[in-house]
């Protein structure tokens, strides 16, 4: 099985710089990866590219083709956004504060602390080091937070928490004799939060400067040419005096006041710098404040701002979630609204400037709105907490996710999209479980209640409660969707109602610890739980008046789950090992030990190495396949293992993530970082800003201090909690620290021969093709078992000739030429061609699909799948035409 990872659920954003590239596609920041999101086929995307912790601050060249990212540990990945690989690696010398491309794609200014370095952007070609430095600019006295470059990459500005923002001109960039003082624009009186160049429509020069403030002020600076030479008052007035700093030459000598040739040094330097008509234009001239607005209207420190040189727009958005549209250059308030309660981290437009992108890291939220008609484009959130538990409905197309934060949301997996939020709950949601018609959801809680969501109307339809107040951690319902079962985590009950009436039929007594594992079998109505009693019964709830059979562990069971034939029962314990039983016979059949695959990653406050430290690494959930052959186990680790069944033996390890941010991805920690104190990351040192480091210790001393808090300051710690496969078996879902992981099934075909000997070759398949022979054709491609010829094959059929070449396949072949037919179906316009295949194949084949039904149920899930999301497509297209089609066929009647 070749699953690797397609998307990342759960949490569209998580702080850092959101962008816009080709009007249409969102590109944000989650965690150490990189999610893009297509706003016109409202599809998600995640790259299968990580960076070493999270990622924060990103920047794509004008053209979208690249993508620039940089983590906390200053480490910056070069991609191609288009085949979604690592083109270049980088690690600067000071944390990143903001990084943006020049407008020709040629340079890429990266503000380091009080620095800003010019880099030449990189490009397809492999080079020994790709990144070459062009300049170095260290004129500024604090830390720069924000850059813009002039419309053609002449200047760049610069703004930073010294109270100043800078314009720099980038002529002659590699010369280093060169030194052009920097234009300062004074009068701040607190953070510069953006900068950005204002251009004059007709001549597409920049002729007017905006500077923005954490303390809510706007300041607009206009730009005067004047085509005189420059006289001693002009460049007094350009450049504005700065006291206790002495002014300099090209040669680095002090130019005194009372020299008398002040006008012929500059004057030299003006000549040395060589600036023409069109790039030294701003040089030519003064820059003078024009105006200065107050954002009164939110009594709030701005977080986020962004301009839109088309439309002269600024949106700035605010601690306390409202954000600002105003009309420049006259500050007109078009839009002050509200969309949440906390800060506002990213504000950006795109293109066109029609589309406004806010995101908030606190509580993972991002929302596209389009300004004229004050409406959402996007509007997604994740969950505020760590996902319990995980739900795929019976077609594949619906995954629903249960959070600490007391929601339930349901997510569509071709999109990655959350369509519906149930927020009913009170307390964390334990457990899920989608019924068979694939439009309820049940969805068990600590709050003491059992809901079941009706997925057509969007409510809650059914509440099951107890008479007495219990908190429930497992789930369960059977085949026929009638009884419901839930286990307590303090009274160590299972208790069963029924789903028509909603009544209490049953209280199982019998475990002494809580019921963590339930699960109806497949084939009949024997109810399994697990409990932390060292123990696992079975129950039989309708025939067996309270018959119970045990089956006893050596240490506690953590979960359990049932073979999908229902012929194997598996549990995990806390030892690490997973035992496998026949439920019939009540015979243990074999036991993994899985403590050595599943050990790895070494906690912050760890005295041993994660080879050493293996207690307390168990599984906590374990997932069959498909098919019944492979098992998945996650648990309290960074490591995701799957086992051949048959053969106990590790087929693969999925590592979910490589964040150093997190606690447990380090296998070996660095010794240099370990003092007497304790691990030096854990170590307090936030200087006692007002917006960062009183505010983090703040938080910190609140939450940290508090007796029983967690040793490693809070860090997350990676682990499993839940793990589900598809029906399909052609995808897993897992619930992470990072998120809920999705992986499938590799499209890039790896070749796989089924019945292989000298005559079957591609060219062999062509050939047939050629002599108009389909049916050998087809028989050939089967056996080379390559998806691209087995396609070719498939529509070199004539539709009248499909029966007789169906007739002719092979029995060993219906796996592979329905997994085909399937793929189709998802991807091809040729509708009818493909139903006709599917329908003659039931035809011919329909005793031996039912007779190998288990073998071949992945591919016939995945062919379920296709056709189900067929059917939705179309069936609102027909009901709105289906008033139309009347209208016409009775006219004509009529005629």
């Amino acid at each position: 099985m070749n699953y690797r990872f397609q998307n990342l659920l759960g949490a569209p954003y998580r702080g850092g710089n959101a962008i816009v590239t080709n009007n249409t596609e969102l590109i944000s920041p989650v965690g150490n990866r990189v999610s893009v999101i297509d706003l016109i086929k409202s599809q998600t995307l995640t790259l299968p590219v990580q960076s070493s912790s999270n990622i924060c601050r990103i920047a794509a060249s004008p053209d979208g083709v690249f993508l620039l990212t940089v983590d906390e540990n200053r480490r910056c990945l070069f991609i191609n956004l288009r085949r979604r690989v690592v083109l270049h690696r980088i690690t600067f010398k000071h944390p990143v504060n903001a990084v943006k491309f020049s407008p020709n794609g040629a340079y890429i200014a990266v503000a380091m602390g009080k620095l800003i370095q010019i880099w030449r952007s990189p490009g397809f070609k492999k080079e020994f080091f790709p990144f070459e430095l062009v300049k170095t600019f260290a004129d500024c006295d604090d830390k720069v937070t924000t850059l813009d470059w002039s419309p053609d990459s002449s200047y760049l500005l610069a703004g930073s928490k010294d109270l100043t923002a800078r314009l720099f001109c980038m002529e002659k960039l590699k010369s280093s004799q060169v030194r052009d003082k920097p234009f300062m624009f004074l009068g701040h009186r607190d953070t510069v939060m953006g900068v950005f160049f204002g251009v004059d429509k007709k001549t597409n020069k920049a002729c007017k400067v905006y500077t923005i403030t954490r303390d809510c002020y706007i300041f607009s600076w206009g730009f005067k040419a004047n085509e005189a030479e420059f006289d001693e008052m002009e460049v007094e007035a350009s450049e504005p005096p700065s006291p206790g700093t002495p002014d300099r030459d090209i040669e680095g000598n002090l130019v005194g006041d009372n020299t008398g040739n002040l006008k012929k040094r500059v004057d030299r330097d003006r000549k040395s710098s060589n600036l023409g008509e069109e790039s030294g234009y701003l040089q030519k001239g003064k820059w003078e404040l024009l105006r200065k607005d107050s954002f009164s209207q939110a009594p709030s420190k701005l977080t986020a701002c962004d301009y839109h040189r088309g439309l002269d727009m600024v949106v700035v958005g605010f601690s306390n979630g409202v954000f600002g549209l105003y009309q420049m250059p006259d500050f007109v308030c078009i839009h002050l609204l509200s969309i949440s309660r906390e800060k506002i981290t990213t504000a950006v437009f795109n293109q066109l400037g029609n589309w406004l992108t806010f995101g908030c890291a606190k509580l993972g939220q991002l929302l596209v709105w389009e300004w004229r008609s004050e409406t959402y484009i996007l509007k997604q959130q994740g969950h505020y907490f760590d996902v319990n538990c995980l739900a795929y409905s019976p077609d594949s197309q619906l995954l629903a996710t249960g959070a600490d934060d007391n929601k339930v949301k349901v997510w569509t997996v071709s999109s990655g999209f959350c369509f519906v939020t149930f927020t009913e709950h009170t307390n964390a949601v334990t457990a899920l479980h989608f019924m068979g018609n694939n439009h309820c959801l049940l969805s068990a809680s600590l709050d003491g209640s059992v809901r079941a969501w009706d997925l057509f109307r969007y409510r809650n339809f059914r509440t099951f409660t107890t008479p007495s107040a219990r908190q429930f951690v497992s789930l369960a319902a059977d085949q026929s969707g009638e009884v419901i079962c839930a286990g307590t985590l303090d009274s160590f009950e299972i208790c069963v109602w029924s789903m028509k009436t909603g009544r209490l039929l049953d209280i199982l007594s019998g475990h002494e610890g809580p019921v963590h594992g339930l699960m109806f079998s497949p084939s009949s109505a024997v109810l399994a739980s697990s409990s932390w009693d060292k123990t696992v019964r079975l129950w039989d709830v309708f025939e067996g008046k309270g018959a119970v059979e045990s089956f006893t562990h050596t240490h506690d069971v953590l979960t359990v789950v049932y073979r999908p034939d229902g012929r194997q029962l598996a549990s995990s314990t806390l030892d690490g090992q997973i035992n496998f039983w026949d439920p019939i016979d009540g015979v243990l059949m074999y036991t993994i030990e899985g403590r050595r695959d599943i050990a790895g990653g070494r906690l912050m406050t760890d005295r041993r190495s994660a080879a050493n430290s293996s207690s307390g690494k168990c599984f906590t959930t374990l997932c069959y396949s498909a098919d019944g052959s492979y098992i998945f186990a996650g648990g309290c680790s960074k490591y995701i293992c799957m086992y051949d069944v048959a053969d106990q033996v590790l087929l693969r390890r999925f590592q979910i993530t490589h964040n150093l941010s997190l606690d447990g991805v380090l296998d070996f920690l660095n010794s240099k970082n370990m003092t007497e104190a304790g691990p030096l990351d854990l170590i307090e040192d936030d200087n006692s800003d007002v917006e960062e480091g009183v505010d983090k210790q703040t938080r910190g001393k609140l939450g940290y201090d508090l007796p029983g808090s967690m040793p490693n300051h809070g860090r997350p710690v990676v682990r499993t909690k839940s793990l589900r496969l598809a029906p399909t078996g052609r995808s897993f879902a897992a619930s992470t620290t990072e998120g809920v992981l999705v992986y499938s099934i590799d499209d890039t075909f790896i070749f796989d021969p089924t019945d292989l000997d000298i005559d079957v070759t591609p060219e062999a398949v062509e050939a047939a093709l050629n002599e108009d022979q389909p049916s050998r054709a087809l028989l050939l491609s089967l056996r080379l078992n390559e998806d691209s010829l087995i396609k070719k094959s498939i529509f070199a059929v004539n539709p009248v000739d499909i029966a007789a070449i169906a007739t002719s396949v092979p029995q060993r072949y219906l796996q592979r030429l329905i997994e085909a037919l399937a793929d189709l179906l998802e991807s091809c316009a040729h509708l009818e061609f493909i139903l006709r295949w599917c329908q003659e194949l039931c035809k011919v084949h329909g005793n031996s699909i039912q007779q190998t039904s288990r073998n071949l149920l992945p591919s016939l899930k995945s062919l379920q799948k296709a056709i189900t999301r067929i059917h939705q497509d179309l069936a609102e297209t027909c009901s709105s035409n289906e008033y139309m089609l009347r209208y016409l066929c009775s006219s004509s009647s009529k005629k």
